[in-house]
């Protein structure tokens, strides 16, 4: 089984911000794979299905940001999974907008989501899907640029960013991370 975790914050007022498009990714993952989102444990909404020929539990903790490790160490302890299993799909600040990276392994980079998943799953040798927000222009706070909106022109782009990430997703279901990161990573995926 693999567990594909989006990471975001709950509630209305984040639903179409940078920081959650981990659950938007997620979301639409789930979706084109037939997958329903229901609340269920693990302080989370979970959808189960097959994708590629692999087992999948795409989650969406429900905890915050900063508590998103202990949805998702609670969902790898009952369901038996090791960090091989674990794909984290996060917003990622240092990549611009569009950009779409997998990666396997490495720091938090000070993306407390990540930060709560190491320490409480015990690893940081998971591979993640890192979706490029850019970072802000000018002197805006960088917390408020992430929890902000996107752009209208952002906006503009998003569906594309959202299929992109999801093809790379499917990629590595279907032929490994490797084969997913040669085929995704430093590309851009705007009109």
């Amino acid at each position: 089984m693999k567990l594909l975790v989006g990471l975001g914050n709950p509630g209305p007022e984040y639903a179409v911000t940078r920081h959650n498009i981990g659950f938007l990714v997620a979301q639409k993952f789930a979706e084109k794979a037939g997958m329903s989102l229901k609340r269920q444990s693990y302080q989370a909404i979970v959808g189960n299905g097959r994708v590629e020929g692999h087992e999948v539990m795409v989650l969406l903790p429900q905890t915050y940001m900063n508590r998103s490790g202990i949805s998702v160490a609670s969902a790898m302890k009952c369901k038996g999974l090791g960090v091989e299993d674990l794909v984290v799909i996060h917003d990622e600040i240092d990549l611009p907008f569009g950009s779409v990276r997998i990666k396997t392994g490495g720091g938090h980079g000070g993306h407390n989501g990540l930060r709560s998943i190491m320490e409480l799953v015990g690893s940081r040798d998971f591979i993640r899907l890192r979706i490029g927000i850019g970072r802000p222009v000018g002197p805006i706070d960088v917390a408020r640029y992430v929890l902000g909106p996107f752009s209208s022109a952002e906006k503009s782009q998003l569906d594309n960013v959202l299929d992109s990430s999801v093809r790379a997703l499917e990629v590595l279901m279907q032929k490994g991370a490797q084969h997913a990161m040669n085929e995704f990573n430093n590309r851009v995926f705007l009109n």
